[in-house]
């Protein structure tokens, strides 16, 4: 007799593998259904639903493709940078800049070494090359990242301590090679300001709710200035309103706020990236927002809050600049710790559509849910078009699949976001609390979604649907039981 884990793994093994048989032999009956599916108004799996996937993932790359840069390079060791870990390189590492984009751009080079450095900001042409054993190490004095830029925190716009690594209006720029990007934040130095004295009020919530007041009462953002006596933390990567962008091969960790934030830019890879960021507050690994033609492929994260976020702004303000975050792709990524693997809100003001996640591993006890879409009807907009597929999960702490529009415990408003067209095929989960959780709104339910050829091996419970019109289920299997389509 087989014990212990041995057996276990055994027993799992022999369930996914009775599963996905019974699954096979409900193809057949379910292809009749599909056949008269478009008659009924009930979705229908693609045909093929990889080869759909394959086109839509062409369609999204149609708009994607790698920036190239002058082949000069400049040392950041030639105007002054010492890798020592205390001397202050940051004028070195804007002299630097300066002098390669004046000569009309190329590769600012960082040897190996410690660079202590305060905000560092991109230009034109610039592609700032991490050497392996380099590492940027970020002051932990706010100071150093004044005067305020342009920026939105949380969806919502505003001036603002200057992230460490920031561009604004740039094209063709780029953060590349095998070194460490460390923010240096810790529980004494930017996370701290989260946390109320003696039980009271966050510093950053009260701000936060400043900023948002401002925003409703339509306060211009020329007049929404933040950054010293105040404490709303940056993002350590942002780059805003560029295009055709790049970030490929470094680590980052460490991060004030969110690591990876694209806002308002088109053409946009994050490749081989590690996201070294599972203790935080906030910490969610890279966020595009309000962006069109996205690929983020072969990255690892592992985080303390979502792994890969889409956002579109938020409430007021997100209304007011109405761009959507369109046109992505995620592929082939490591999800570990997180709240959510792959991730679409809760900032859905402007709308996000065709998105397309695909061949990814998502697995950790840590890891809350593996697909998440989270709106509420304060927040409005749309979420629609979603894809995953081919999606490896093997243990979450919590449902594996959500799509809960009473985010925050928000469950009426003004604005009810419209979410519909959200399709999973080919996932498979080990083990988590539930297979999935579907919450809509009474005044507006979520609309037709689709699993199809998913295997849900060993839940806890049942999945839970409230308000969700048009949920089909096609050869899904939940503890080794077919699932009936339910709402």
């Amino acid at each position: 007799m087989v014990n212990g884990p041995g057996r276990r793994a055994l027993l799992l093994t022999a369930g996914s593998t009775a599963a996905l048989a019974l699954a096979a032999r409900t193809a057949q009956a379910a292809g009749r259904e599909d056949a008269g599916a478009a008659a009924s108004g009930v979705p229908a799996a693609p045909a093929d639903p990889r080869a759909a996937a394959d086109r839509q993932a062409a369609r999204i790359l149609s708009g994607v493709s790698t920036p190239r840069f002058p082949r000069r390079r400049v040392l950041v060791t030639d105007h002054g940078a010492v890798g020592d870990g205390s001397t202050d390189c940051t004028a070195a590492f804007r002299r630097a800049i300066e002098h390669c984009a004046a000569a009309g751009g190329g590769h600012v080079v960082v040897p190996p070494g410690d660079y202590l450095t305060g905000a560092i900001r991109l230009r034109d042409r610039i592609d700032l090359h991490l050497r392996e054993g380099a590492t940027l190490r970020f002051s932990q004095d706010p100071a150093a990242y004044l005067p305020v830029v342009y920026t939105r925190y949380e969806g919502t716009e505003c001036l603002n301590y200057a992230p460490p690594l920031y561009a604004h209006g740039c094209r063709t720029i780029a953060v590349t090679g095998r070194g460490v990007i460390d923010g240096q934040a810790d529980a004494d130095h930017w996370w701290n300001w989260t946390k109320g004295a003696g039980g009271g009020p966050s510093p950053e919530g009260v701000d936060k709710r400043k900023l948002l007041e401002w925003a409703e009462a339509g306060v211009p953002v020329a007049e929404r200035v933040f950054g010293a006596g105040y404490h709303l933390r940056p993002s350590l990567i942002q780059f805003y309103d560029c295009r055709d962008v790049l970030i490929e091969g470094v680590t980052v960790k460490n991060s004030p706020m969110w690591n990876i934030h694209p806002v308002l830019c088109r053409n946009v890879t994050v490749r081989g990236v590690t996201v070294d960021s599972p203790v935080g507050p906030n910490n969610d690994g890279c966020n595009p927002e309000s962006c069109a033609h996205v690929l983020i492929q072969d990255c690892v994260f592992d985080t303390g809050d979502d792994c890969v976020a889409f956002k579109a702004g938020k409430n007021a303000d997100g209304r007011r600049v109405n761009v959507p975050c369109e046109h992505a792709l995620v592929e082939r990524c490591e999800m570990r710790a997180g709240h959510g693997g792959v991730t679409i809100g809760s900032e859905t003001t402007g709308g996000v559509r065709d998105i397309l996640a695909r061949d990814c591993r998502m697995d950790s006890p840590q890891l809350d849910r593996a697909i998440r879409i989270k709106s509420n009807p304060v927040r409005g907009g749309y979420v629609r078009d979603i894809t995953c597929h081919d999606i490896t999960v093997g243990q979450v702490g919590d449902a594996v699949i959500e799509i809960a529009l009473d985010y925050e415990r928000v469950e009426t408003g003004d604005y009810y976001p419209d979410v519909r067209d959200i399709a999973v095929h080919r996932l498979t989960a080990r083990t988590g609390r539930r297979p999935w959780n579907l919450i809509g709104n009474d005044a507006h339910p979520v609309r037709d979604v689709l699993f199809s050829d998913c295997v849900f091996t060993e839940m806890a419970g049942p999945g839970e649907v409230r308000n969700v019109t048009g949920l089909v289920l096609r050869r899904v299997v939940v503890d080794g039981q077919e699932a009936a389509s339910d709402g």
